[in-house]
Protein backbone atom coordinates (compact mmCIF):
# COMPACT_ATOMS: atom_id res chain seq x y z
CA UNK A 1 0.00 0.00 0.00
CA UNK A 2 1.17 3.14 -0.88
CA UNK A 3 2.61 6.10 1.68
CA UNK A 4 0.51 8.25 -0.21
CA UNK A 5 -2.88 6.56 1.39
CA UNK A 6 -1.75 6.75 4.69
CA UNK A 7 -1.27 10.81 4.99
CA UNK A 8 -4.51 11.42 2.71
CA UNK A 9 -7.29 12.45 4.27
CA UNK A 10 -10.63 10.90 3.86
CA UNK A 11 -13.61 13.34 2.16
CA UNK A 12 -14.95 14.35 5.34
CA UNK A 13 -11.55 16.20 6.35
CA UNK A 14 -10.46 13.40 9.54
CA UNK A 15 -7.26 11.67 8.65
CA UNK A 16 -7.51 8.05 7.21
CA UNK A 17 -6.65 4.53 8.62
CA UNK A 18 -2.99 4.19 8.42
CA UNK A 19 -1.58 1.35 7.01
CA UNK A 20 0.00 0.14 9.51
CA UNK A 21 -3.21 -0.19 11.42
CA UNK A 22 -5.07 -1.95 8.49
CA UNK A 23 -2.41 -4.55 8.53
CA UNK A 24 -3.05 -5.22 12.64
CA UNK A 25 -7.02 -5.12 12.08
CA UNK A 26 -6.38 -7.77 8.68
CA UNK A 27 -4.66 -9.99 11.16
CA UNK A 28 -7.04 -9.62 14.12
CA UNK A 29 -9.33 -10.70 11.99
CA UNK A 30 -7.23 -13.98 10.71
CA UNK A 31 -7.37 -14.77 14.44
CA UNK A 32 -10.80 -15.00 14.55
CA UNK A 33 -12.00 -16.24 11.82
CA UNK A 34 -12.11 -19.72 12.29
CA UNK A 35 -11.33 -20.44 8.20
CA UNK A 36 -8.74 -18.70 8.29
CA UNK A 37 -6.94 -19.11 11.95
CA UNK A 38 -6.93 -22.82 10.74
CA UNK A 39 -4.80 -22.84 7.50
CA UNK A 40 -1.62 -24.04 8.05
CA UNK A 41 -0.34 -21.14 5.71
CA UNK A 42 -0.09 -17.84 6.90
CA UNK A 43 -0.02 -16.28 3.18
CA UNK A 44 -3.68 -14.87 2.86
CA UNK A 45 -4.35 -11.65 1.53
CA UNK A 46 -5.96 -8.78 3.07
CA UNK A 47 -8.82 -9.32 0.51
CA UNK A 48 -9.22 -12.87 1.29
CA UNK A 49 -9.46 -12.30 4.98
CA UNK A 50 -12.14 -9.61 4.04
CA UNK A 51 -13.97 -11.99 1.85
CA UNK A 52 -13.93 -14.80 4.70
CA UNK A 53 -14.89 -12.33 7.54
CA UNK A 54 -18.06 -11.38 5.83
CA UNK A 55 -19.05 -15.03 4.97
CA UNK A 56 -18.29 -16.02 8.60
CA UNK A 57 -20.69 -13.04 9.83
CA UNK A 58 -23.36 -14.29 7.48
CA UNK A 59 -22.99 -17.67 8.58
CA UNK A 60 -23.06 -16.53 12.32
CA UNK A 61 -26.19 -14.60 11.84
CA UNK A 62 -28.01 -17.60 10.05
CA UNK A 63 -26.90 -20.26 12.44
CA UNK A 64 -28.76 -16.61 15.36
CA UNK A 65 -31.76 -16.85 12.82
CA UNK A 66 -31.98 -20.55 13.15
CA UNK A 67 -31.62 -20.53 16.73
CA UNK A 68 -34.22 -18.33 17.56
CA UNK A 69 -36.67 -20.02 15.53
CA UNK A 70 -36.01 -23.30 17.33
CA UNK A 71 -35.83 -21.41 20.67
CA UNK A 72 -39.51 -19.92 19.30
CA UNK A 73 -40.81 -23.13 18.77
CA UNK A 74 -39.49 -25.11 21.64
CA UNK A 75 -41.70 -22.31 23.89
CA UNK A 76 -44.60 -22.73 21.89
CA UNK A 77 -44.61 -26.14 22.52
CA UNK A 78 -44.04 -26.06 26.55
CA UNK A 79 -46.44 -24.94 29.89
CA UNK A 80 -45.23 -21.30 30.29
CA UNK A 81 -45.36 -22.14 34.04
CA UNK A 82 -43.11 -25.61 33.34
CA UNK A 83 -40.10 -26.11 35.01
CA UNK A 84 -38.47 -26.78 31.27
CA UNK A 85 -39.76 -23.04 30.38
CA UNK A 86 -38.29 -21.94 33.73
CA UNK A 87 -35.20 -23.48 32.69
CA UNK A 88 -35.29 -21.73 29.14
CA UNK A 89 -35.39 -18.05 30.89
CA UNK A 90 -33.22 -18.60 33.12
CA UNK A 91 -30.63 -19.31 30.22
CA UNK A 92 -31.93 -16.70 27.95
CA UNK A 93 -30.99 -14.20 30.59
CA UNK A 94 -27.75 -15.34 31.36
Amino acid sequence: MSSRRSSRQSSSGSPSIKDDQIIELVSKLRQLVPEIRDRRSDKVSASKVLQETCSYIRNLHREVDDLSERLSQLLATIDADSAEAAIIRSLIMQ
